[in-house]
Protein backbone atom coordinates (compact mmCIF):
# COMPACT_ATOMS: atom_id res chain seq x y z
CA UNK A 1 0.00 0.00 0.00
CA UNK A 2 1.37 3.44 -0.85
CA UNK A 3 2.20 5.82 1.98
CA UNK A 4 -0.42 8.55 2.31
CA UNK A 5 -0.75 10.67 5.42
CA UNK A 6 -4.37 11.70 6.01
CA UNK A 7 -5.09 15.34 5.14
CA UNK A 8 -6.13 17.87 7.74
CA UNK A 9 -9.88 17.56 8.34
CA UNK A 10 -11.90 20.24 6.63
CA UNK A 11 -13.56 21.28 9.88
CA UNK A 12 -10.35 22.46 11.54
CA UNK A 13 -10.65 26.00 12.86
CA UNK A 14 -8.83 29.06 11.62
CA UNK A 15 -5.21 29.12 12.76
CA UNK A 16 -3.07 32.25 12.44
CA UNK A 17 0.06 30.12 12.10
CA UNK A 18 -1.32 28.26 9.05
CA UNK A 19 -2.48 29.29 5.62
CA UNK A 20 -5.46 27.14 4.68
CA UNK A 21 -6.05 26.28 1.03
CA UNK A 22 -9.26 24.62 -0.17
CA UNK A 23 -8.23 21.82 -2.53
CA UNK A 24 -11.29 21.19 -4.69
CA UNK A 25 -10.95 17.90 -6.57
CA UNK A 26 -13.35 15.09 -7.57
CA UNK A 27 -13.87 12.39 -4.97
CA UNK A 28 -16.80 10.83 -6.84
CA UNK A 29 -18.52 10.84 -10.23
CA UNK A 30 -16.87 10.40 -13.63
CA UNK A 31 -13.81 12.46 -12.69
CA UNK A 32 -13.29 10.51 -9.46
CA UNK A 33 -11.04 8.13 -11.40
CA UNK A 34 -8.17 10.60 -11.21
CA UNK A 35 -9.12 12.26 -7.91
CA UNK A 36 -6.59 10.29 -5.82
CA UNK A 37 -3.71 11.43 -8.06
CA UNK A 38 -4.93 15.04 -7.76
CA UNK A 39 -4.88 14.85 -3.97
CA UNK A 40 -1.47 13.20 -3.71
CA UNK A 41 0.17 15.60 -6.16
CA UNK A 42 -1.25 18.62 -4.34
CA UNK A 43 -0.05 17.26 -0.98
CA UNK A 44 3.42 16.70 -2.44
CA UNK A 45 3.55 20.33 -3.57
CA UNK A 46 2.35 21.57 -0.17
CA UNK A 47 5.14 19.65 1.52
CA UNK A 48 7.65 21.19 -0.88
CA UNK A 49 6.34 24.68 -0.11
CA UNK A 50 6.51 24.04 3.63
CA UNK A 51 10.06 22.70 3.48
CA UNK A 52 11.01 26.01 1.87
CA UNK A 53 9.46 28.01 4.73
CA UNK A 54 5.78 28.02 3.89
CA UNK A 55 3.83 31.04 2.61
CA UNK A 56 4.40 34.40 4.31
CA UNK A 57 6.02 32.45 7.13
CA UNK A 58 2.92 30.28 7.62
CA UNK A 59 2.49 26.55 7.08
CA UNK A 60 0.39 25.77 4.00
CA UNK A 61 -2.42 23.35 4.89
CA UNK A 62 -4.71 21.74 2.34
CA UNK A 63 -8.41 21.42 3.13
CA UNK A 64 -9.93 18.76 0.82
CA UNK A 65 -13.32 19.59 -0.72
CA UNK A 66 -15.25 17.12 -2.89
CA UNK A 67 -15.40 18.61 -6.38
CA UNK A 68 -17.58 15.76 -7.64
CA UNK A 69 -20.91 16.97 -6.23
CA UNK A 70 -23.14 19.70 -7.65
CA UNK A 71 -21.54 23.07 -8.46
CA UNK A 72 -23.85 24.90 -6.06
CA UNK A 73 -22.98 22.56 -3.18
CA UNK A 74 -19.28 23.07 -3.82
CA UNK A 75 -19.63 26.85 -4.00
CA UNK A 76 -21.63 26.89 -0.75
CA UNK A 77 -19.03 24.72 0.96
CA UNK A 78 -15.99 26.72 -0.13
CA UNK A 79 -17.65 30.06 0.58
CA UNK A 80 -18.40 28.86 4.11
CA UNK A 81 -14.72 27.93 4.60
CA UNK A 82 -13.74 31.42 3.46
CA UNK A 83 -16.35 33.03 5.72
CA UNK A 84 -14.99 31.12 8.72
CA UNK A 85 -11.41 32.11 7.95
CA UNK A 86 -10.43 28.45 7.55
CA UNK A 87 -9.02 28.99 4.05
CA UNK A 88 -7.18 31.91 2.50
CA UNK A 89 -6.89 30.45 -1.00
CA UNK A 90 -8.48 27.91 -3.36
CA UNK A 91 -7.04 25.59 -5.98
CA UNK A 92 -7.67 22.21 -7.58
CA UNK A 93 -8.98 20.31 -10.61
CA UNK A 94 -12.75 20.47 -11.13
CA UNK A 95 -15.00 20.92 -14.13
CA UNK A 96 -15.84 24.34 -15.58
CA UNK A 97 -19.40 24.29 -14.24
CA UNK A 98 -17.89 24.25 -10.74
CA UNK A 99 -15.48 27.10 -11.57
CA UNK A 100 -18.33 29.20 -12.91
CA UNK A 101 -20.33 28.69 -9.71
CA UNK A 102 -17.35 29.20 -7.42
CA UNK A 103 -15.46 32.15 -8.92
CA UNK A 104 -18.14 34.84 -8.36
CA UNK A 105 -18.49 33.76 -4.73
CA UNK A 106 -14.85 33.78 -3.63
CA UNK A 107 -12.39 35.11 -6.24
CA UNK A 108 -12.67 38.72 -5.05
CA UNK A 109 -11.95 37.58 -1.49
CA UNK A 110 -9.18 34.96 -1.80
CA UNK A 111 -6.88 33.98 -4.69
CA UNK A 112 -8.25 31.11 -6.77
CA UNK A 113 -5.93 28.99 -8.94
CA UNK A 114 -7.88 26.80 -11.36
CA UNK A 115 -5.86 23.86 -12.70
CA UNK A 116 -8.19 22.08 -15.15
CA UNK A 117 -7.92 22.43 -18.91
CA UNK A 118 -10.92 24.51 -19.90
CA UNK A 119 -12.77 26.25 -22.72
CA UNK A 120 -10.91 29.59 -22.49
CA UNK A 121 -12.17 33.09 -21.85
CA UNK A 122 -11.95 33.20 -18.04
CA UNK A 123 -10.82 36.66 -16.94
CA UNK A 124 -12.49 37.06 -13.53
CA UNK A 125 -10.24 39.12 -11.25
CA UNK A 126 -8.61 36.87 -8.67
CA UNK A 127 -8.75 33.74 -10.86
CA UNK A 128 -5.45 32.35 -12.18
CA UNK A 129 -5.22 29.38 -14.57
CA UNK A 130 -2.47 26.79 -14.99
CA UNK A 131 -3.79 24.57 -17.76
CA UNK A 132 -4.58 24.35 -21.44
CA UNK A 133 -7.17 26.11 -23.61
CA UNK A 134 -8.52 24.99 -27.00
CA UNK A 135 -6.56 27.56 -29.02
CA UNK A 136 -3.25 26.37 -27.60
CA UNK A 137 -4.12 22.70 -27.17
CA UNK A 138 -6.74 21.63 -29.70
CA UNK A 139 -6.13 23.93 -32.67
CA UNK A 140 -2.55 22.83 -33.42
CA UNK A 141 -3.38 19.17 -32.73
CA UNK A 142 -6.29 19.16 -35.20
CA UNK A 143 -4.16 20.95 -37.77
CA UNK A 144 -1.30 18.49 -37.43
CA UNK A 145 -3.58 15.45 -37.67
CA UNK A 146 -5.21 16.93 -40.76
CA UNK A 147 -1.78 17.33 -42.34
CA UNK A 148 -0.19 14.04 -41.24
CA UNK A 149 -3.23 11.75 -41.19
CA UNK A 150 -5.43 13.53 -43.75
CA UNK A 151 -8.29 13.92 -41.29
CA UNK A 152 -11.17 15.82 -42.89
CA UNK A 153 -14.39 14.81 -41.13
CA UNK A 154 -14.56 15.06 -37.34
CA UNK A 155 -17.31 13.80 -35.07
CA UNK A 156 -17.58 15.39 -31.60
CA UNK A 157 -18.66 13.34 -28.58
CA UNK A 158 -18.81 15.33 -25.36
CA UNK A 159 -20.44 15.58 -21.98
CA UNK A 160 -23.26 18.10 -21.80
CA UNK A 161 -21.84 21.16 -20.05
CA UNK A 162 -19.91 24.31 -20.82
CA UNK A 163 -16.38 22.94 -21.51
CA UNK A 164 -17.33 20.40 -24.22
CA UNK A 165 -19.87 22.67 -25.89
CA UNK A 166 -17.62 25.73 -26.11
CA UNK A 167 -14.63 23.63 -27.11
CA UNK A 168 -16.69 22.05 -29.90
CA UNK A 169 -17.74 25.51 -31.07
CA UNK A 170 -14.06 26.37 -31.43
CA UNK A 171 -13.38 23.02 -33.13
CA UNK A 172 -15.68 24.00 -36.01
CA UNK A 173 -13.35 26.89 -36.79
CA UNK A 174 -10.21 24.80 -36.30
CA UNK A 175 -11.51 22.12 -38.67
CA UNK A 176 -12.29 24.69 -41.38
CA UNK A 177 -8.78 26.13 -41.10
CA UNK A 178 -7.34 22.78 -42.18
CA UNK A 179 -9.88 22.10 -44.94
CA UNK A 180 -12.15 19.89 -42.86
CA UNK A 181 -15.51 19.99 -41.12
CA UNK A 182 -17.46 18.71 -38.15
CA UNK A 183 -19.64 15.88 -39.45
CA UNK A 184 -21.73 15.61 -36.31
CA UNK A 185 -21.78 16.22 -32.57
CA UNK A 186 -23.51 14.57 -29.63
CA UNK A 187 -23.58 15.65 -25.97
CA UNK A 188 -24.29 13.19 -23.19
CA UNK A 189 -25.00 13.54 -19.46
CA UNK A 190 -22.13 13.03 -17.04
CA UNK A 191 -22.25 9.40 -15.95
CA UNK A 192 -23.41 7.96 -19.31
CA UNK A 193 -23.07 4.18 -19.70
CA UNK A 194 -24.87 3.42 -22.98
CA UNK A 195 -22.94 4.66 -26.02
CA UNK A 196 -24.68 2.54 -28.68
CA UNK A 197 -26.78 5.44 -30.08
CA UNK A 198 -23.77 7.73 -30.52
CA UNK A 199 -21.68 4.94 -32.05
CA UNK A 200 -24.41 4.42 -34.66
CA UNK A 201 -24.29 8.16 -35.40
CA UNK A 202 -20.52 7.96 -35.91
CA UNK A 203 -20.90 5.00 -38.28
CA UNK A 204 -23.46 6.84 -40.40
CA UNK A 205 -21.42 10.07 -40.45
CA UNK A 206 -18.46 8.71 -42.41
CA UNK A 207 -16.19 10.55 -39.97
CA UNK A 208 -12.51 9.68 -40.06
CA UNK A 209 -11.78 11.09 -36.59
CA UNK A 210 -13.59 11.50 -33.28
CA UNK A 211 -12.96 14.44 -30.97
CA UNK A 212 -13.60 13.12 -27.46
CA UNK A 213 -14.65 15.73 -24.89
CA UNK A 214 -15.68 13.23 -22.22
CA UNK A 215 -14.72 13.26 -18.54
CA UNK A 216 -13.01 10.44 -16.68
CA UNK A 217 -14.88 7.15 -16.52
CA UNK A 218 -17.28 8.31 -19.25
CA UNK A 219 -14.29 8.43 -21.62
CA UNK A 220 -13.17 5.01 -20.39
CA UNK A 221 -16.54 3.42 -21.15
CA UNK A 222 -16.68 5.16 -24.53
CA UNK A 223 -13.21 3.86 -25.45
CA UNK A 224 -14.22 0.30 -24.64
CA UNK A 225 -17.49 0.52 -26.58
CA UNK A 226 -15.79 2.25 -29.53
CA UNK A 227 -13.17 -0.50 -29.83
CA UNK A 228 -15.69 -3.32 -29.28
CA UNK A 229 -17.66 -2.01 -32.27
CA UNK A 230 -14.52 -2.00 -34.44
CA UNK A 231 -14.55 1.75 -35.01
CA UNK A 232 -10.93 2.06 -33.88
CA UNK A 233 -9.92 0.52 -37.24
CA UNK A 234 -11.70 3.31 -39.12
CA UNK A 235 -11.47 6.47 -36.98
CA UNK A 236 -8.64 7.91 -34.96
CA UNK A 237 -9.56 9.53 -31.66
CA UNK A 238 -8.29 12.79 -30.19
CA UNK A 239 -8.93 13.82 -26.59
CA UNK A 240 -7.85 16.91 -24.71
CA UNK A 241 -8.69 15.19 -21.42
CA UNK A 242 -7.07 11.75 -21.27
CA UNK A 243 -4.52 10.92 -18.60
CA UNK A 244 -2.62 7.75 -17.79
CA UNK A 245 -5.16 6.55 -15.22
CA UNK A 246 -7.96 6.78 -17.80
CA UNK A 247 -5.77 5.05 -20.38
CA UNK A 248 -5.07 2.12 -18.05
CA UNK A 249 -8.73 1.84 -17.12
CA UNK A 250 -9.67 1.73 -20.82
CA UNK A 251 -7.26 -1.17 -21.36
CA UNK A 252 -4.74 -1.75 -24.17
CA UNK A 253 -7.33 -3.33 -26.48
CA UNK A 254 -9.39 -0.10 -26.42
CA UNK A 255 -6.68 2.49 -27.09
CA UNK A 256 -5.57 1.86 -30.68
CA UNK A 257 -5.02 5.13 -32.58
CA UNK A 258 -6.07 7.18 -29.56
CA UNK A 259 -4.34 10.57 -29.33
CA UNK A 260 -4.12 13.04 -26.47
CA UNK A 261 -2.84 16.59 -26.25
CA UNK A 262 -1.65 18.15 -22.98
CA UNK A 263 1.05 20.20 -21.33
CA UNK A 264 2.36 17.20 -19.38
CA UNK A 265 2.76 13.49 -20.00
CA UNK A 266 4.39 11.17 -17.49
CA UNK A 267 6.39 9.59 -20.33
CA UNK A 268 8.22 12.82 -21.19
CA UNK A 269 11.92 12.07 -20.74
CA UNK A 270 13.12 15.47 -19.60
CA UNK A 271 14.80 16.44 -16.36
CA UNK A 272 11.76 18.17 -14.82
CA UNK A 273 9.48 15.18 -15.43
CA UNK A 274 12.04 12.63 -14.21
CA UNK A 275 12.65 14.64 -11.04
CA UNK A 276 8.90 14.74 -10.43
CA UNK A 277 8.65 10.96 -10.88
CA UNK A 278 11.39 10.45 -8.33
CA UNK A 279 9.82 12.82 -5.80
CA UNK A 280 6.39 11.19 -6.18
CA UNK A 281 7.72 7.61 -5.93
CA UNK A 282 9.90 8.42 -2.92
CA UNK A 283 6.95 9.93 -1.09
CA UNK A 284 4.15 7.48 -1.93
CA UNK A 285 5.75 4.26 -3.16
CA UNK A 286 5.28 2.21 -6.28
CA UNK A 287 1.59 1.39 -5.69
CA UNK A 288 0.44 5.02 -5.78
CA UNK A 289 -2.01 6.13 -8.49
CA UNK A 290 -0.30 6.73 -11.82
CA UNK A 291 1.05 10.18 -12.53
CA UNK A 292 -0.71 12.04 -15.31
CA UNK A 293 -1.49 15.55 -16.50
CA UNK A 294 -4.67 15.93 -14.44
CA UNK A 295 -3.11 15.02 -11.10
CA UNK A 296 0.07 16.92 -11.95
CA UNK A 297 -1.99 20.05 -12.57
CA UNK A 298 -2.85 20.13 -8.85
CA UNK A 299 0.87 20.15 -8.01
CA UNK A 300 1.16 23.17 -10.32
CA UNK A 301 -1.83 24.82 -8.69
CA UNK A 302 -0.33 24.72 -5.19
CA UNK A 303 3.03 26.00 -6.45
CA UNK A 304 1.45 28.88 -8.36
CA UNK A 305 -0.79 29.88 -5.45
CA UNK A 306 2.23 29.98 -3.11
CA UNK A 307 4.23 31.96 -5.68
CA UNK A 308 1.45 34.50 -6.21
CA UNK A 309 0.99 35.18 -2.51
CA UNK A 310 4.72 35.19 -1.85
CA UNK A 311 5.40 37.66 -4.66
CA UNK A 312 2.68 40.05 -3.52
CA UNK A 313 3.68 39.69 0.14
CA UNK A 314 0.03 39.82 1.14
CA UNK A 315 -3.26 37.92 0.91
CA UNK A 316 -5.04 40.90 -0.64
CA UNK A 317 -6.48 39.73 -3.96
CA UNK A 318 -6.01 43.11 -5.69
CA UNK A 319 -2.32 43.21 -4.77
CA UNK A 320 -1.84 39.61 -5.88
CA UNK A 321 -3.43 40.44 -9.23
CA UNK A 322 -1.28 43.52 -9.67
CA UNK A 323 1.92 41.50 -9.15
CA UNK A 324 0.83 38.41 -11.12
CA UNK A 325 2.54 39.28 -14.40
CA UNK A 326 5.92 39.18 -12.61
CA UNK A 327 5.32 35.74 -11.05
CA UNK A 328 7.17 32.61 -12.15
CA UNK A 329 7.62 29.17 -10.62
CA UNK A 330 9.42 25.96 -11.50
CA UNK A 331 7.70 22.57 -11.53
CA UNK A 332 7.30 19.38 -13.58
CA UNK A 333 6.45 21.45 -16.70
CA UNK A 334 9.60 23.55 -16.33
CA UNK A 335 9.97 27.25 -15.52
CA UNK A 336 6.60 28.89 -16.13
CA UNK A 337 5.31 32.46 -16.23
CA UNK A 338 1.88 34.08 -16.19
CA UNK A 339 0.44 36.19 -18.99
CA UNK A 340 -3.06 37.53 -18.70
CA UNK A 341 -3.66 35.32 -15.60
CA UNK A 342 -2.87 32.21 -17.67
CA UNK A 343 0.29 30.11 -17.36
CA UNK A 344 2.19 29.93 -20.65
CA UNK A 345 3.55 26.46 -21.35
CA UNK A 346 4.58 23.93 -23.95
CA UNK A 347 1.87 21.60 -25.31
CA UNK A 348 2.47 18.10 -26.68
CA UNK A 349 0.65 15.59 -28.87
CA UNK A 350 0.89 11.95 -27.81
CA UNK A 351 -0.48 8.65 -29.09
CA UNK A 352 -1.54 5.79 -26.86
CA UNK A 353 0.82 2.83 -26.86
CA UNK A 354 -1.10 0.22 -24.91
CA UNK A 355 -1.45 1.68 -21.41
CA UNK A 356 1.13 4.43 -21.82
CA UNK A 357 1.61 7.47 -24.05
CA UNK A 358 4.19 7.89 -26.78
CA UNK A 359 4.83 11.63 -27.06
CA UNK A 360 4.98 12.38 -30.78
CA UNK A 361 5.86 16.06 -30.86
CA UNK A 362 5.69 19.46 -29.21
CA UNK A 363 2.94 21.46 -30.90
CA UNK A 364 3.53 24.79 -32.59
CA UNK A 365 1.61 27.42 -30.65
CA UNK A 366 2.70 30.40 -32.74
CA UNK A 367 0.15 33.17 -32.56
CA UNK A 368 -2.02 31.44 -29.91
CA UNK A 369 -3.89 33.39 -27.26
CA UNK A 370 -6.03 32.20 -24.28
Amino acid sequence: MFRHDPPAPEWFTADASALGVALVFPMQGPAGIFGPACELCAQLAAERVNRAGGVLGRELRLVPVDGGVSPRQIADHVEALVDLGVVQGVTGWHISSVRQALAPRIAHRVPYVYTALYEGGEHTAGVFLTSETPRDQLRPAMGLLALERRVRRWFVVGNDYVWPRRTARAAHSFARESGGSIAGEVYLPLGTHDFDPVLRHIERSDADAVLMLLVGSDAVRFNRAFAARGLDARCLRLSTLMDENMLMASGPSATADLHSTAGFFASLANRDTLDFHGEYADRYGIEAPALGSLGESCYEGVLLLAALIGRAGTLEVSAIGAAAETVSYEGPRGLLHLRGSHVRQRIYLARADGCDFDVLTELDLHGSRP
